[in-house]
């Protein structure tokens, strides 16, 4: 296998990921640096130490684990990590579950048999399996081969992606065994994109034209509507033109969400400066009626 990819999170009785009651699958790394990125420790392919300060409870169990000797309890972040291989042999002996090394390795037939253990709920509720990230797409062979062993099995898969993959590879690969795409849209302009994922838009542009021109399985583009970022006046009515030109029957638009935020102090990674609430129910609201009325002025 060309790539074998690390596992955030098993997230099991989701219903926030597609119908039914699924397990959502968080795949380590992605294409994108996305400023506003709600997973944070799925950025990264390798595997990350996190700490929690508010559990470490002094034991000096990990500074005396650390063969690398990167690990002080004077050092408010516990470790040094320009010097950390991260190993995990902290995480392994912290007695107040502070450190977790995040990233686990399975094999899919492995991966298979711990998400099928929720085949008859799937089959009760019309639910299944969505993979998220992350960026699932970045491992297509093990996709493919996990998928292969999920379908095996009669369950509904959602990929949830950021859009930059090559196309021909995830056709041959990935699409032929999805019952559904979530495809997230997040700026209009390449220039705007760029400065807020490190990557313009334009291989994303092409590859959600591409599926919805194709039909062969249902696309859902999701809008995540960040204040200040994606949620400007320019950028709504860009997402609302992009939408039209290029045919999209639906569009979900999603709140902003700050839950995340805390896991960049623990990764050791700078804060991005955003609102630290969610927005109040009204202003989403509103937000949704704006788009609504410059989607129907574009028709």
């Amino acid at each position: 296998m060309a790539a074998q990819p690390l596992i955030v999170d098993l997230r099991r009785d989701s219903a926030a990921d597609g119908p039914g009651i699924r397990t959502v699958v968080f795949f380590k790394g992605c294409p994108l640096r996305c400023s506003f990125c709600h997973n944070p420790e799925a950025q990264d392919a390798r595997p990350e130490i996190a700490f929690s300060r508010d559990k470490c409870i002094e034991c000096a169990l990990c500074q005396d684990a650390c063969p690398q000797h990167v690990i002080d309890l004077a050092n408010p972040a516990r470790i040094s990590r320009d010097r950390c291989r991260r190993c995990g042999t902290c995480a392994a002996a912290c007695a107040g579950g502070a450190l977790r090394l995040i990233g686990a390795s399975y094999e899919p037939e492995e991966l298979a048999r711990l998400v099928l253990r929720d085949l008859p709920f799937f089959r009760h509720s019309g639910g299944g399996v969505t993979l998220s990230g992350g960026e699932p797409t970045m491992f297509p062979d093990y996709v493919e081969a996990l998928l292969r062993l999920l379908k095996a099995e009669g369950v509904h898969v959602i990929l949830e992606t950021c859009g930059f993959f090559d196309y021909d590879v995830f056709a041959q690969k990935i699409l032929p065994w999805l019952d559904g795409i979530f495809f997230d849209l997040k700026f209009a302009d390449p220039a705007e994109h760029r400065k807020h994922t490190g990557q313009d838009n334009r291989m994303i542009l092409a590859n959600l034209r591409r599926l919805l021109a194709d039909g062969g399985v249902e696309v859902l583009p999701r809008a995540p509507l960040i204040p200040g970022v994606t949620a400007t006046p320019e950028n709504l009515r860009g997402l609302a033109a992009l939408l039209r030109e290029l045919g999209a029957a639906r569009v979900e638009l999603l709140p902003y969400n700050p839950l995340g935020l805390d896991m960049y102090a623990a990764l050791g990674k700078d804060m991005p400066t955003l609102p630290e609430s969610f927005p109040k129910p009204e202003d989403f609201d509103a937000l949704c009626r704006t788009f609504r009325e410059l989607i129907e002025t574009h028709r």
